[in-house]
């Protein structure tokens, strides 16, 4: 009985000093991931967390389902096993508009709900070429300043838009997965993303010279965006992506606790509305004879940013928060999110492919996580 008492006091003890640390350094936003990850068993967010966040709808209206083929493509065991090694929970491929192969793991269906994570900085850009499109932003040249007052002191000041959109603003935002300090977790946990990412905007290298992977550099972007539209973001989506392109199924975008989105994040949808993001961009953002992004801004979006990493070699894998590169001589772009979420195009066979699920291969500084090549090699047999 001793035992326990001195354990209990010790218990109290050491969840005092926590609570004294939490609030004297500013992070109570620990008191929402802990429960969330470690009192639950997780290392970190996952992809079926839309009920722990308030969100916002981004509607559909009149749904344009997919062609599917008479006759399905066959994945071989191996294949199959590697898709299962990696947790998949969604894989689709899609050739000429027709489905040609579909398989879900665990419970998940055809209209299942899955976080995007870092997908959304893409649909996020895809929003800037819509308000350009309009008027609404006058171009990817313009400073940051113009829409954020924040941004009209010092070095701030000559940070463009399309510095953010390459991410290579110069912003020094802690951009560090493994860390319950850094941006990434208090922006996922934390009540308030906005001034969270004005806070930490501050200049550590001259903007438009260094490409360094950054969600406050997106998260920026949807201030603008917010700001331009007088919407939300999630509205604005909605108005000018997921209604016309004939959505399925709502999608959801989870929201801190102000109401804004999280727009480097957390845009729940399922794995065949996720490809008509990928299909928009493929046919230069016109829809079945719609323009709904300019065509020269497309092509800006997909174009490498000539810029040199944190390490002085030059990077060409980064667009307008498009992913870029070359498999078994296709040109590829790409969404990607953590945990291995993806939206592969392959132009040149006019084919669309998404992967989500809970885990994807290591990788290591540049190199891409192998995963990739799974999906895409599945693809490409087909």
């Amino acid at each position: 009985m001793k035992f326990l008492k001195w354990l209990l006091i010790l218990l109290i003890s050491v969840f005092a000093i926590a609570e004294t640390y939490i609030f004297a350094s500013g992070n109570t936003y620990l008191n929402t991931l802990f429960p969330l990850t470690i009192f639950s068993g997780k290392m970190g967010p996952d992809i079926d967390e839309l009920t722990l966040f308030n969100s916002n709808q981004v509607s559909t209206e009149s749904p344009q389902p997919w062609a599917t083929s008479d006759q399905q493509a066959v994945l071989n065991d191996s294949i199959l096993q590697l898709m299962e090694l990696y947790e998949t929970v969604s894989f689709v491929v899609i050739k000429n508009d027709t489905v040609q192969f579909e398989k879900h793991w665990e419970g998940q269906n055809d209209s299942s709900l899955i976080n995007s994570f870092s997908m959304a900085k893409s649909i996020t850009a895809m929003l800037v070429g819509c308000a350009l499109k309009e008027g609404l932003i006058k171009s990817v040249d313009e400073p940051v300043a113009n829409y954020i007052d924040e941004f009209k002191v010092g070095d701030l000041q000559k940070i463009t838009i399309k510095h953010l959109l390459t991410m290579s603003s110069g912003l020094g935002f802690k951009e560090d997965y493994s860390s319950m300090f850094s941006w990434p977790a208090e922006a996922y946990y934390g009540p308030d993303v906005n001034s969270l990412t004005i806070k930490q905007s501050k200049p550590e290298t001259e903007p438009g010279k260094i490409w360094f992977y950054k969600g406050g550099d997106t998260q920026l972007i949807g201030i603008i965006l917010k700001k331009v539209t007088g919407k939300t973001v999630a509205q604005y989506a909605s108005e000018k992506l997921w209604k016309p392109m004939g959505a399925e199924q709502p999608a959801f975008w989870s929201l801190d606790e102000y109401g804004m989105e999280k727009v480097s994040c957390c845009w729940y949808s399922n794995a065949k509305d996720f490809a008509r993001i990928a299909k928009l961009m493929m046919n230069q953002g016109n829809w079945n004879g719609q323009q709904i992004i300019d065509s020269a801004y497309v092509k800006e979006a997909l174009t490498p940013a000539i810029l040199l990493d944190r390490k002085g070699i030059k990077s060409q894998q980064y667009g307008y928060q498009w992913w870029l590169m070359k498999h078994k001589g296709h040109d590829i772009f790409y969404a990607r999110g953590i945990r291995g979420q993806y939206i592969f195009a392959i132009p040149d066979t006019k084919t669309i492919v998404v992967r989500l699920g809970h885990k994807r291969a290591k990788n290591e500084g540049d190199e891409l996580p192998e995963d990739i090549f799974v999906y895409l090699d599945a693809a490409l047999s087909m």
